[in-house]
């Protein structure tokens, strides 16, 4: 199935591009997490968001998830990690699999993780960010897993599984509960990752460990890793006021586009974004 228009996010931005997508009949696809945002929800108080003065982001959240009830909009519990652009439409590989859009709109947020050294130029050679997409490679073999959150933890499940070993290092303070056939390393801190006779070496900050590969699970990837060719500047997507990007059919907004950083105008960007994808696909319909 293809779809009219897919909106990666469900922050403020995500949210509005969907309605606003919704309200012109356009067949959608929102991945993001069913609790919408968590930025959102340890909000103390907002005070400048239209109608909502003085509102908790725990209050806010609500407000939302019942605008999407009485819309009818589903969320696609899903994590994109690579978005293609085709020509004439768009592939997103996810860890659940792969969907097809004739448009996207990025709206995923800010990633405030830096890359480790060595991360980008192994990636797709020994580093991936997706366990359950490449587990089938690892059949039999040593597997790194760095997880930045518990969610993390079932993809290292699903792994070892398939791998002979798999170590797993959390980077963050709650206790793992993980399947015995996972190693847990807590007290090591990733500092490098290299490649010697193409084994993948992670230099941590007490000594090395070696495997055949290295998953590295964030709850977020840099826009420049997650859409190929994608210009970036200061680790933003580079857009026009009709947020466009320099690939015909990809829009972004929210966060993920800039300064400032304020759940209004994340909510403003993804109208504007959703818009500017039903002139592009009226556009294209008409060529």
């Amino acid at each position: 199935m293809r779809y009219d228009i897919a909106i990666i996010g469900t922050g403020p931005a995500g949210l509005e591009a969907a309605i606003t997508a919704k309200v012109r009949n356009k067949n959608i696809l929102l991945l993001g997490s069913n609790n919408l945002s968590s930025k959102i929800e340890s909000a103390h108080t907002i005070q400048n968001y239209l109608s909502l003065p003085e509102v908790s982001g725990e209050q806010m959240q609500e407000q939302f998830r019942k605008h999407m009830e009485a819309m009818d909009i589903k969320i696609t519990e899903d994590r994109a990690n690579t978005v293609y652009a085709m020509g004439d439409y768009f592939a997103i590989q996810s860890h659940e699999g792969m969907y097809e859009a004739d448009s996207v709109i990025l709206a995923c947020g800010m990633s405030v993780a830096k890359p480790f050294p060595g991360e980008l130029e192994n990636l797709g050679r020994g580093v991936s960010y997706c366990a359950t997409c490449d587990a089938a490679l690892y059949k039999g073999k040593r597997a790194i897993v760095i997880g930045y959150s518990k969610e993390e933890e079932k993809e290292a499940d699903f792994l070892a599984e398939v791998a002979d070993e798999v170590i797993y290092l959390p980077m963050y303070q709650e206790e793992t509960s993980l399947s015995d056939k996972v190693k847990v390393m807590k007290d090591a801190t990733p500092v490098r990752i290299g490649k010697i006779d193409n084994q993948m070496v992670l230099a941590l900050n007490n000594g090395c460990i070696e495997a055949n590969g290295i998953f590295i699970l964030r709850e977020s990837v840099a826009p420049s890793q997650l859409v190929p060719g994608l210009e970036i500047q200061d680790n933003h997507v580079v857009v026009d006021r009709a947020l466009k990007t320099n690939l015909p059919g990809l829009f972004a907004c929210g966060d993920i586009t800039g300064a400032p950083y304020q759940y209004i105008k994340a909510a403003g960007e993804g109208n504007v974004a959703a818009l500017s994808a039903v002139s592009y696909l009226a556009d294209k319909k008409k060529k």
